[in-house]
């Protein structure tokens, strides 16, 4: 592999982070017993607790720890609407359900499992930009709306939406405010309180952190149901025996990403902008979402007239690791949801590439990686010319 662009999909392991967690992949006590090993275990937790709390300016209480951003989702989706009672359920629901036109798979998946039970989930539109207005919200928010969710950054077009000011509004409106902060923390700045959301959403592999481990943070007005029943670990709200090592990980990476943030942002700020700059010169090279703010290590492009799964292969064999979108809904065929709800025509999406930087990625990667682009673009380009020969 001569570079890894795909960071948004899997961010690699930090040294430091697998450092913290090799004692407790070793082998550790449960944190639930009271012996001096289950001791130290709870002592571990706690002390990540406390770390990931501090990445998003939040109180270690409000932290619930997950198997990750998909189960954060669930969690904060299902966890706040009534429970099925009945067959009869389906016909007695009163509440509804609002989430971006954008979300990820792990949210729109829960939604739409609560769709079939019979609660009604309507889509807030995006512009062309793929930003979430006032407006829009308003036009879609009604009496027996429960809860509203839209995430903080998009996965693939890395477009950052204003939060506060959406929570403002559906706080007013009475309804609960969740957003799905995953690919955000670690990447700009981000506070639970100052954003007026009542539940977000993180995951420690978008950070350098370990995969398999995340957390929904709680406002303390709140009351959820949990998913999972079992011995009442996490306030209760996620039985079942902590995944000490992971979540060790999880605040380790929490704590590096924190105390490195500007230096961090900056670094991948250069890099977009080099990128970008880049496929400003190679001809019909469309950057997306380029007018609204982005996170600062992320790009989404298309090559009109080619498509985006065939040239992503052919970059991975020439040594580039990048993403045609969603890493989670790379099975899927046809065009980025996102993108088509954006007004991007489905030609163009369907040529789509995104290039997320990180940790390790240099400026000879982009370098590099933007003259493999252009070398597979005329190559594209020079069998499309003897097929019409």
């Amino acid at each position: 592999m001569l570079a890894y662009l795909d960071h948004n999909a899997s961010s690699p392991l930090d040294p430091p982070v697998f450092d913290a967690m090799l004692p407790y992949l070793r082998g550790c006590g449960n944190a639930s017993s009271a012996h001096a090993a289950g001791r130290a275990a709870r002592a571990a937790i706690d002390l990540a607790r406390e770390q990931v709390a501090a990445l998003v300016s939040a109180s270690p209480g409000q932290v619930i720890f997950t198997s990750g951003g998909t189960e954060a989702n669930n969690l904060a989706l299902k966890g706040s609407v009534p429970l099925p009672l009945g067959p009869s359920f389906g016909e007695r629901v009163s509440a509804s359900i609002v989430i971006g036109a954008t979300e990820h798979a792990s949210l729109r998946g829960p939604a739409h499992a609560l769709r079939r039970l019979g609660y009604r989930v309507d889509d807030i539109p995006v512009d062309g930009a793929g930003r979430v207005g006032l407006d829009a919200l308003r036009s879609v928010l009604s009496p027996r709306t429960r809860l509203v969710s839209v995430m903080l950054a998009n996965n693939e077009t890395g477009v950052l939406q204003d939060i506060a000011a959406l929570s403002g509004e559906v706080r007013a409106h009475g309804a609960i405010m969740h957003t799905d902060a995953v690919q955000a923390a670690g990447k700009i700045a981000v506070d639970f309180g100052a954003t007026g959301a009542q539940l977000m959403s993180l995951s420690a592999h978008k950070l350098n952190g370990p995969q398999g481990v995340g957390a929904l943070i709680v406002d303390r007005s709140l009351e959820l149901e949990p998913l999972l029943d079992g011995g009442g670990q996490e306030q209760g709200l996620r039985g079942g025996t902590e995944n000490v090592a992971a979540i060790v990980g999880f605040g380790a990476a929490a704590e590096l990403a924190l105390s490195e943030l500007e230096q961090r942002r900056s670094a991948m700020l250069a890099l977009r902008g080099r990128l970008e700059r880049m496929l400003d010169g190679i001809p019909g090279v469309t950057i997306f979402a380029r007018e609204a703010d982005r996170l600062p290590n992320t790009v989404m492009f298309s090559v009109p007239g080619i498509d985006g799964e065939a040239l992503l292969l052919n970059l991975d064999r020439a040594g580039f690791a990048v993403s045609s979108g969603s890493a989670c809904a790379s099975h899927r065929k046809g065009p980025s949801h996102v993108l088509i709800a954006m007004g991007i025509a489905p030609e163009v999406a369907q040529g789509s590439i995104r290039v997320s930087v990180g940790m390790g990625t240099t400026a000879a990667d982009i370098d590099a990686f933007a003259a493999a682009l252009e070398a597979q673009i005329e190559q594209f380009q020079s069998i499309a010319v003897r097929a019409w020969a």
